[in-house]
């Protein structure tokens, strides 16, 4: 079995590639309370525990004999809706946490015939890596980001920004300098109206990230003076934008947007 390979593909996200590549179909998986037999039923608990949550590995010590794997892993977990359930902690859209695992793998014709885990409590341990750059789990950190700002959830995406942080929107706007500066031109905006970005692609380095995605401004009020035009509730614009992120030491220093194309304007239905 090459554990490189498993590892990336594990990163990756494809639970079923995952599973049909790298296990037999019986399987046997013991983790704490949890106890699976086959195939089948470790693809439905790992869907289960990745629905909203990219967990990423990172290897610590991997030792091997003929039939044999023992991996030390920091499984770091990044969240891009709320999960209450989550085995780690109650995680909200931009979370993130890290867990120390000590796994076993008993192979069988290059497949891993038995699964065994036990894990530390969340944090104790773990190594960390700077919040985002070009690493899968920062990548997937980088998700987090834009699923807690299209959650109006200020508190969340303000942290991933440096105490320079700059964002610049458009021309008719002043760069906004600092995070309480983005918060406050965002905070207020939240209340009447919400942004939602739909990532179509990211590309990341450990200095830059480019995001390609279409933003769409729904209004859950009234709001005659939105920047954009006035909205009435149920309203929406979308439009496609390129967003360039400079990066440093793993936070985000300067934002620029780069729209593509005209927006479109979608009037609510309205009885009457």
């Amino acid at each position: 079995m090459d554990y490189a390979a498993y590892e990336a593909l594990f990163n990756t996200g494809d639970d079923r590639a995952l599973v049909d590549r790298f296990f037999c179909k019986d399987v046997r998986f013991t983790g704490g309370a949890r106890d699976y037999h086959g195939s089948d039923q470790l693809l439905a608990f790992l869907e289960w525990a990745h629905d909203g949550v990219r967990e990423v590995m990172r290897p610590q010590l991997v030792l091997r004999d003929a039939d044999h794997l023992f991996a030390e892993l920091d499984m770091d977990f990044h969240a891009t809706r709320e999960r209450a359930d989550f085995p780690f902690g109650h995680l909200h859209p931009g979370d993130s946490v890290t867990v120390k695992f000590f796994v076993t793998y008993r192979l069988q014709g290059g497949k891993v015939a038995e699964l065994k885990s036990m894990t530390w409590p969340p944090g104790k341990g773990v190594t960390r890596l700077p919040l985002l750059g070009a690493h899968p789990s920062q990548v997937a950190a980088f998700h987090a980001y834009v699923a807690a700002f299209s959650n109006a959830d200020c508190a969340r995406f303000r942290r991933f920004y440096a105490d320079d942080v700059v964002l610049t929107l458009n021309p008719q706007i002043p760069p906004l300098r600092g995070p309480d500066a983005i918060v406050g031109f965002y905070g207020p905006m939240f209340e009447t109206v919400r942004e939602r970005l739909t990532i179509h692609s990211v590309e990341a380095s450990d200095t830059a990230i480019t995001l390609d995605a279409t933003m769409c401004f729904t209004a859950i009020a009234d709001a005659p003076a939105f920047a954009l035009r006035p909205m009435r509730q149920g309203d929406r614009i979308e439009g496609r934008v390129f967003v360039d992120y400079a990066l440093r030491d793993g936070l985000i220093a300067r934002i620029s947007v780069r729209r593509q194309g005209d927006l479109v304007f979608h009037g609510a239905d309205r009885a009457g």
